[in-house]
């Protein structure tokens, strides 16, 4: 069993985008000193949301993916032993110092979602919030999180996607390259598909704003 879940990791090692990977670390780096104050007034929005989705995950154990600047870490659940990873070590400095000035002990670590470095079923539950338009290869993240989480534990995400309307669909497609290059994410993900081919068991998705770009989606590990 070992053997194989090595030949599993190996084999996402293989699939990454190496230079995809390296210029998304170094857009969020050279952002990390002024991303939250360009997400001040979204994360007004923001901030109900991500108390709601964490509101939802129980532990002991858990995982955030993409934790960033450490937006989350207020919500955490008590008593959890938590564990948190990002692929950009300017956020991650702004994790750490917003989780000792909250008092929260946890592991914060540098790491990357499309290769977790983690053993099979390490995990309770795992969650990310706006993580996901901005991991190179998605799916290969999702799946990674399915293999850390025991099997029936859950994934929670908090993610802004394509719109389903044809008009704002295809301009989100259009602005797309523009955004990424300024900001890194991309505006059209298809998230909940994509979650789907991950292999996860959609239980719930929630639309929360600006018709359905915004939602909040609960899967289960098979």
């Amino acid at each position: 069993m070992a053997d194989f879940a090595m030949i599993i990791r190996e084999t996402a090692v293989a699939q990454i985008d190496v230079q995809a990977t390296t210029l998304t670390r170094a857009r969020y780096q050279r952002l990390s000193p002024i991303y939250d104050l360009m997400e001040g007034i979204a994360e007004a929005r923001y901030h109900p949301w991500r108390e709601k989705l964490w509101a939802f995950v129980t532990g002991p154990r858990v995982l955030e993916v993409g934790v960033g600047t450490g937006k989350n870490i207020a919500y955490w659940p008590k008593g959890a032993q938590m564990t948190a990873i990002d692929l950009t070590p300017g956020m991650l400095d702004f994790a750490r110092r917003r989780a000792e000035e909250l008092g929260i002990t946890a592991d914060i670590r540098l790491g990357d979602a499309q290769v977790l470095d983690f053993p099979d079923a390490s995990f309770d539950t795992a969650a990310a919030t706006f993580v996901f338009c901005s991991v190179p290869d998605p799916i290969l993240g999702l799946r990674e999180m399915g293999r850390v989480v025991c099997p029936g534990g859950q994934v929670f995400l908090l993610e802004h996607m394509r719109s389903t309307h044809p008009v704002l669909g295809a301009l989100m497609d259009v602005l797309n390259p523009m955004v990424v290059r300024m900001m890194g994410a991309n505006v059209n993900r298809r998230t909940v598909e994509n979650v789907h081919r991950s292999g996860l068991q959609i239980e719930h998705v929630e639309n929360l704003g600006m018709g359905g770009i915004f939602k909040l989606i609960v899967a289960r590990v098979p």
